[in-house]
């Protein structure tokens, strides 16, 4: 079973150095690498911003990202992303297993089926694939990362952060993180029939939430760059799981 895995900030690298290709779809070219892991487990990974992170959020190809591992004959994808906390108890540092998501998304394109003729309705009662997130929590329990086992992931376009009235607010719609670019992936993996589930690394908590400095892009891919190993180590162990299991895709495709 092919897996693969979606880098986002501070992960555009991946698991080492990267050989990237390009690969054609009917919705514009995606950049991917093959990369081993030490026990010679193949995997696809795939920088959503692009390899040197020049993609903004709101200008990411997410079809093409998702036609390419459809194409790419990927079974499995686990989809890594940066947040902001809109809840004390969800720290910088801390990773959290997706189980939810709010699309607030405003002019992406998050469908296959968007033509005249193309009427299709996707169930969303479980968003992320559960196979997948059981194997990831079971993988973090192995090697003794701590990550919330849940966590309801609120998307915007960007690529500004929010203000301080807007963290109060999707804390209030029982959100836990913020981000820009995992409701788009998710939905079109769903289209795809591409068994997805999303990691988050907390960077910052959000504006208002405690009293802060002004936030920047540095400041994320710094957070990003220390929960680097332990994001490596755990998803090894996960990879090396999932490599093992069939997992399926939720929903009615």
């Amino acid at each position: 079973m092919k897996i693969a895995v979606i880098g986002g900030s501070g992960f555009a690298q991946g698991f080492g150095e990267s050989v990237w290709n390009t690969v054609g779809t009917r919705y514009g070219d995606a950049v991917y690498s093959l990369q081993k892991l030490e026990d010679e487990a193949e995997l696809i990974f795939l920088p959503r911003h692009g390899p040197s992170h020049g993609v903004p959020p709101h200008k990411i190809n997410h079809r093409a990202n998702i036609q390419a591992l459809k194409d790419l004959d990927v079974a499995a994808v686990i989809a890594t992303s940066a947040v902001g906390s809109l809840r004390v108890d969800y720290a910088p540092g801390d990773f959290v297993v997706l189980d939810d998501f709010i699309d607030g998304t405003k002019g992406e394109v998050t469908t296959f089926f968007g033509e005249i003729g193309q009427v299709r309705h996707t169930d969303f009662s479980e968003p992320f694939a559960q196979d997948l997130r059981i194997a990831l929590i079971s993988a973090a329990d192995a090697t003794n990362i701590k990550a919330h086992p849940s966590g309801t992931y609120m998307c915007l376009s960007g690529p500004r952060y929010e203000t301080p009235a807007e963290v109060r607010l999707y804390a209030s719609w029982g959100a836990h993180v913020v981000g820009m670019t995992v409701a788009p992936e998710a939905i079109l993996a769903r289209e795809a029939g591409l068994s997805y589930a999303a990691i988050s690394v907390v960077t910052n908590y959000g504006c208002g939430l405690i009293k802060t400095l002004p936030l920047s892009h540095t400041e994320v891919e710094a957070a990003m760059a220390a929960a680097r190993e332990s994001m490596l180590t755990w998803l090894k162990s996960a990879i090396a799981a999932i490599s093992e299991g069939s997992f399926s895709v939720p929903g009615n495709l």
